[in-house]
């Protein structure tokens, strides 16, 4: 793989990491503290973390789609990344997935720090 290729490649897969990392943390506290919250008669908690949640998983989805595209894998790989953005905990399952996928096309770890 060619160095411009594949420093592209590493640079995508960080930021699909880091957003993964951020939609999963926010939908985990959206879910499990703020809709019981909000049950509870306090709705100030999805009140702010819902709307970042939303932004932030915009932002995750166009992470995704260019690390799709820029590794050639099907729409179906593209599918279960953005359900792993709706789904509490699926987003560290997947993304260690999505590391496995990327190891094989770069051919080592991906440097990611």
């Amino acid at each position: 793989m060619s160095a411009a290729v594949d420093r592209g490649l590493r640079g995508a897969y960080l930021r699909y990491r880091v957003m993964a990392f951020a939609v999963g943390i926010g939908l985990i506290v959206l879910v499990f503290v703020g809709i019981p919250l909000q049950i509870a008669g306090y709705p100030e908690v999805v009140r702010v973390v819902g709307p970042v949640h939303g932004f932030l998983y915009i932002v995750y989805l166009v992470a995704a789609a260019d690390l799709t595209r820029r590794t050639r894998w099907p729409v179906a790989q593209l599918v279960w990344i953005i359900l792993a953005g709706l789904i509490p905990f699926a987003a560290f399952v997947v993304e260690r997935r999505v590391r496995g996928r990327v190891e094989e096309e770069i051919g080592e770890p991906p440097r990611v720090a």
